[in-house]
């Protein structure tokens, strides 16, 4: 491995949008990527749920996007929704030319589903509940086939090269080798930070690197503290936590407390189907107040194994037959809606920077992700910035290489301690229920845990600056919308209706 690589373009991350960032950008020239772990470790790989489109009879771009926009709390880009909900339907043909098996009602259709929020069935599933795996096989086929594109695997970038206010590319440790890549344009696709929190459903390489990593360099952010929580993870000791997908509920499954009673009836016109964040607090509230939550599928008998394979065989895995059982459900941390403020083409305020995926905030989520827009903006906004990468020219001149080294971590188990407190300050002070005094109080134990760090703790001391952010967002943000919610001010202020908190 060399101490310095020159490239057309780079592309940090392996889910779904940096791999069709990619693939779609070799054809216009080489492409490095790197991912943190192996190129199958991201967040995509463990999508349970599938890809919203305007696909069916009785659908349209436009209804998708009313959903959308109601989803969001009045916080969305209009402009933004309007590019996804428009080319949503394409990218999913697409990615179906590329090589995903999608799943096909028996007339040989894509068989769609309907999830949260949704007023259409329009959810495109793959092998039932293994879509992003699906995704992520067939877009990793892409880049493996493609003779510009070269993986670096175990490769976690420590800070951007700028140079001339523009970002030239990254410092990396590559195996622990101090790397210098340069590239006439850069995509951040680092995925999310659900790993901030105690209970996640996000694997464990989603600590938030990239808004640490942005916030650094001086690139604008918004919207920190939009955080969504899942609301059916299955209850266990693990980390992260086994999904269990909004699908399930879609087929009819119904919450339950340990008394029996069906909760949600009296909390929302949609019940189990209402928007996540409501129903994740519901969840939250009942078991704040002593209660277990269980989902109920039982309904779905012997149907549930051949419509849920992957969820059937997790809770299998555990004990559990959702057929016969019921399944022990909490919240957990899941998406984060903010990040690197983007436009339309997925480029930064950074000249030469883009950001593409959960890492990016291009507007579409506003306070509240609709259920499986997920996936759809890291196709759409991964395709515009891949056609708008070879309008980059190349740098005039390199960056001069600088004497560095990748920091040594020599005290492993203080990290490890160091990030297992984030994360429990995250849950009890910054996460479903928050207010002043628990913020104020997570912000001072954030500093504590910052000054404790050991040298060398890149990862923990990018968890330490994305949880700040997180806490001094909902801290400014004196109202409930979407995701947030204040216990001291829990209804949605007009003054704060269009409001976003940027850095």
């Amino acid at each position: 491995m060399p101490d310095r690589l020159r490239t057309r373009f780079l592309v940090i991350g392996s889910g779904v949008a940096g791999l069709h960032s990619a693939w779609r950008g070799s054809e216009s020239g080489d492409v490095v990527v790197l991912t943190k772990r192996t190129l199958f470790d991201s967040t995509t790989a463990w999508a349970q749920g599938g890809i919203a489109a305007a696909l069916g009879a009785g659908d349209s771009p436009e209804l998708h996007r009313d959903d959308t926009l109601a989803a969001g709390a009045a916080l969305c880009d209009a402009a933004a929704v309007q590019v996804l909900v428009e080319e949503g339907p394409a990218r999913v043909r697409q990615l179906a030319a590329a090589g995903a098996h999608f799943d096909l009602d028996p007339r040989g259709h894509l068989k769609l589903g309907r999830e949260a929020a949704h007023s259409r069935s329009r959810i495109v599933h793959a092998l039932g509940d293994q879509t992003g795996a699906e995704v992520q096989r067939t877009l990793m086929a892409r880049v493996r086939e493609s003779p510009r594109v070269t993986v670096l695997e175990h490769a976690r970038v420590l800070e951007l090269i700028i140079e001339g206010g523009r970002c030239c590319g990254v410092r990396a440790s590559v195996e622990g080798r101090a790397v210098e890549i340069v590239a006439d344009a850069t995509v951040l696709a680092t995925g999310g930070c659900g790993q901030l929190y105690r209970f996640t459903t996000n694997p464990v390489v989603a600590t938030g690197d990239g808004f640490a990593i942005a916030h650094r360099a001086g690139v604008r952010l918004a919207d920190m503290e939009f955080v969504q929580f899942h609301p059916t993870a299955l209850e266990t000791p693990e980390n992260p936590l086994a999904l269990i997908s909004e699908a399930v509920r879609g087929e009819g499954a119904r919450l339950v407390n340990d008394r029996g009673q069906r909760f949600m009836l009296r909390k929302h016109r949609l019940a189990e189907l209402a928007p996540r964040d409501i129903v994740a607090r519901e969840i939250f509230r009942q078991r704040r107040d002593g209660s277990s939550v269980f989902l109920d599928a039982r309904k779905l008998g012997r149907g549930f194994q051949r419509r849920f394979p992957g969820i059937f065989a997790i809770c299998r895995a555990r004990g559990i037959d959702p057929g016969k059982d019921l399944v022990p459900v909490t919240p957990a941390a899941h998406y984060m809606m903010g990040g690197v403020v983007t436009d339309l083409t997925g480029r930064t305020t950074m000249p030469h920077l883009y950001a593409v995926g959960e890492v990016s905030r291009t507007g579409v989520h506003g306070a509240n992700r609709l259920a499986s827009n997920s996936l759809l903006e890291g196709l759409v906004f991964a395709e515009r910035v891949a056609r708008d990468l070879v309008s980059n020219g190349k740098l005039a001149s390199v960056p001069r290489k600088g004497a560095w080294t990748v920091p040594v971590l020599r005290d492993r188990g203080a990290a490890q301690v160091a990030a297992d407190e984030v994360r429990t300050v995250m849950w009890n002070d910054a996460g479903i229920d928050r207010s002043a005094r628990g913020l104020r109080l997570a912000a001072g134990q954030l500093e504590e845990i910052d000054e404790r760090l050991p040298a060398g703790a890149t990862e923990e001391a990018n968890m330490v600056e994305t949880a700040r952010l997180i806490v001094e967002a909902a801290l400014m943000r004196k109202e409930s919308r979407g995701g947030h919610f204040r216990s001291d001010f829990p209804r949605q202020r007009n003054k704060w209706k269009g409001k976003h908190i940027e850095w």
